[in-house]
């Protein structure tokens, strides 16, 4: 059949439109080896199930750490983690974004503190806005973080910043510019995990300490997922308002979500230094914003 010069026209100006698209948002890495890089002692990490999976390693010798190949600006970031099990009192297992930028940095943290066994697992939090951290929050996991494989998520879009265990919010940032609080919206990031020793604050503050007859520890990633605007990248990637992570549903927490967020904090925050006046005698401006 024959075509017509205006329909081929419009249909290859559609293609070029939809490969634009295409290329503007980078989403779901497929493998540890397409996506991401070793950052330190290569030695401690490991494919394992056929690449489906990355073991990191931690013993007297060595921790170990990964990154992106890119960064990112805006986006969803999730990763699969199973925790160092047992007696991880001492251990770090971390997660996080960052700007790589030296003085004026841009962090968002996940921090998973080993425990003595029996003990909850606790997730720190924090975020680091214009160079600005010491945001730190923390909760107790209500689930055995080593027994399986669980979902720890990045979302991050012009309207507010959350961590999510599941399908569960934990933390919430709110951009509140207009009240004069730093938000994190110039300066991409890459994405990085690392499992090394911090026995002298990780657990209860250092007063429990590694036990090293117990090494080698073990913790396992899988199902690696990254959809942002990846820098460098198209110029208007990050601006667009239609990427789907700055939709109405990405705004604001959903009712069913915020009933999940207050459970989170009622049940399991154990700090806050919103409300730590040893350190903060004057509440932080964000805290009286809102988070």
């Amino acid at each position: 059949m024959a075509m017509y010069p205006s329909l081929r026209n419009a249909i290859a100006c559609f293609s070029l439109c939809m490969l634009a698209l295409a290329l503007s948002v980078t989403g779901r890495p497929t493998t540890f080896l397409e996506d991401f890089r070793v950052t330190w002692a290569d030695t401690h990490i490991k494919q394992i199930d056929s690449g489906r999976a990355t073991q990191l390693i931690l013993d007297r010798n060595s921790g170990c750490g990964f990154a992106s190949k890119r960064q990112y600006l805006f986006g969803r970031v999730t990763m699969k983690i199973k925790l160092v099990p047992g007696d991880s009192a001492g251990t770090v297992t971390a997660f996080y974004m960052n700007s790589n930028t030296d003085n004026i940095r841009d962090e968002l943290d996940f921090e998973f503190l080993g425990n003595r066994t029996g003990q909850p697992y606790t997730v720190q939090t924090n975020i680091y806005a214009h160079g600005k951290g010491d945001r730190e929050q923390r909760i107790n996991l209500w689930f055995d973080p080593a027994a399986d494989f669980h979902s720890y998520t990045i979302l991050w879009n012009h309207h507010h910043i959350v961590f999510y265990v599941d399908d569960m919010p934990v933390r919430v940032y709110k951009n509140n510019e207009a009240k004069g609080i730093p938000f994190p919206k110039w300066q991409s990031m890459g994405v990085y995990s690392t499992l090394w020793e911090a026995d002298n604050w990780a657990t209860r503050g250092g007063l429990e300490k590694i036990d090293w007859s117990k090494a080698p520890f073990y913790a396992y990633y899988k199902d690696f997922d990254i959809e942002g605007c990846p820098v460098p990248g198209p110029a208007n990637c990050a601006s667009n308002p239609s990427n789907w992570w700055e939709g109405t549903a990405y705004q604001l927490l959903s009712p069913l979500e915020a009933r999940k967020y207050r459970w989170v904090r009622m049940n399991h925050m154990i700090y806050d230094y919103c409300t730590d006046k040893s350190r903060n005698p004057v509440t932080p401006p964000e805290c009286v914003a809102g988070i």
